[in-house]
């Protein structure tokens, strides 16, 4: 079978392709490639862990098995791990990589091999596409897990209170615990389950988990933090009022949110709010990173603070490279990835919600009046997005037509830029966008508006479908 890596790894359907014998295939190109290709200052160890999906422990097992097989010392997790967590650890322990054994917000059919490199981030597409050239290479060489943690080459070991301890530092953790802040965490049924509670347990918050059991399905939803799947939570938090609810994705790394009585965020506006405290609470500088699809109030907002904003392609790994070459600010993206420097360059939906906690704690005013300032300051936002089938095979013809006929105007105003560096995306004079990008490996293309009202979000979305129909 042929194995293919995404943005991210691999992913797959569990029985059909992801499979022990596949993910046995695919640990031993990762173990392959790492020999051949040594990271000077790191060890000959690896970080593995796996989220709630089902049969990911016995995966994370399989993977473990075969690293050990290979040489390497492995730290294994004993218990299903929120992917920032295991990233954090490859980092600290100067590991040469980490294995992420979770599908992330993919129905819970899938499973998929994350891979993180030495710098606690996701692995970049030259690393990806160069274990796929390793597939197959060498036998497969594995060591039972009971034999392996006799000699100590395998050690099972909790790594989240190392994660939560970077937390507390990289957030001001005593203005926190002293806040008296009531927040919800709505984890999705995902990995994210219990790691407020722990973090703030003995401080003055009250914190109230929701959809917090472990269950392999998912309650009959896609882990994504996304509205359609916040219902259960804001019927919830309309009876209960809180100061915020955090939601968080299958494996604990993008964030979505509600007000205090269930009302949608979206991570758009989670993003400004993030990038307006650390620049005037907390008077940090540096760039700001965002990919494309993302909201142009950060254009708004960077232009009156006076900081560079760079825009990346669409996949957290285009923003870690950004991270990793310092002097960041903040690094954000559409789909709810939020990472932080002095931290790692990976997004972290558990450090999100720990710095949103802060800024309540420091503003001391309710969240949507500081939402309202953000709007009074820099105009109202709204977005959305639709995912539509469309041809693979056509696709290559759509984007050059956009690129060769861009339209004149976006509902009455000037275009004034076209950027096809990842897909195509029209920007107005007043600052109104439309963006066509087409998914990396399935037949549909994304529709991405965003302009000051619903009704003309629905209209740039509309005219978005008729281009598609132009090839």
């Amino acid at each position: 079978m042929n194995i293919k890596f995404g943005t991210d790894g691999w992913r797959a359907i569990i029985a059909d392709d992801f499979t022990f014998a596949n993910v046995a295939r695919v640990a031993q190109a990762t173990a392959d490639y790492w020999q051949a290709n040594p990271v000077p200052g790191t060890t000959q160890k690896v970080v593995v862990g796996y989220d709630r999906r089902f049969l990911s422990n016995e995966f994370a097992r399989c993977t473990a098995e075969v690293l050990a097989g290979n040489g390497f010392a492995v730290v294994l997790t004993p218990t299903p791990t929120p992917t920032p967590a295991v990233s954090f650890a490859v980092k600290q322990l100067h590991a040469v990589g980490g294995v992420m054994i979770t599908a992330s917000h993919n129905p819970p059919t899938f499973n998929g091999f994350k891979l993180k490199s030495h710098y606690g981030g996701s692995s970049d597409s030259e690393t990806c596409q160069a274990i796929e050239g390793w597939l197959d290479k060498s036998p497969i060489r594995s060591r039972a897990l009971a034999d392996a943690r006799k000699t100590k080459q395998i050690l099972v070991r909790d790594v989240r209170p190392a994660h939560y301890a970077a937390l507390k530092r990289l957030v001001d953790f005593k203005r926190i615990a002293k806040s008296k802040l009531r927040f919800a965490h709505d984890a999705l049924f995902g990995v994210g389950a219990g790691c407020f509670e722990q973090l703030l347990a003995g401080t003055t918050c009250k914190v109230t988990t929701l959809n917090g059991a472990h269950d392999p399905l998912f309650g009959g939803i896609n882990p994504e933090p996304i509205e359609k799947n916040y219902g259960p939570s804001q019927a919830y938090l309309r009876l209960h009022p809180h100061d915020l609810c955090l939601v968080t994705d299958g494996d604990a790394d993008r964030v979505g949110g509600m007000d205090g009585r269930g009302n949608y965020l979206t991570t758009h506006i989670l993003i400004c709010l993030l990038l307006r405290h650390l620049y005037r609470n907390r008077q940090l500088r540096g760039r700001m990173i965002k990919a494309l699809t993302t909201t142009s109030m950060l254009d708004k907002m960077c232009t009156a603070y006076g900081i560079e904003l760079v825009e990346t392609g669409v996949g957290f790994k285009y923003i870690c490279a950004e991270m990793l070459q310092g002097d960041v600010l903040l690094g954000a993206e559409e789909s709810g990835g939020i990472g932080f420097p002095g931290h790692i360059p990976e997004r972290d939906g558990i450090a999100a919600g720990l710095m949103l906690l802060e800024m309540l704690a420091v503003e001391r005013k309710p969240l949507n009046r500081l939402i309202a300032d953000l709007e009074r300051e820099f105009g109202p936002h709204r977005y959305g997005r639709l995912d539509t089938h469309f041809p693979l095979e056509k696709r290559g013809a759509l984007m050059d037509y956009l690129k060769r006929c861009p339209p004149e105007k976006l509902l009455r105003s000037p275009l004034v830029a076209v950027k096809s560096f990842d897909g195509v995306k029209f920007v107005a004079q007043n600052g109104s966008w439309l963006m066509l990008r087409g998914s990396g490996t399935e037949p549909i293309l994304r529709i991405y508006a965003e302009t000051a009202g619903e009704a003309e979000v629905q209209k740039l979305l509309r005219l978005g479908i008729g281009l598609t129909a132009r090839v």
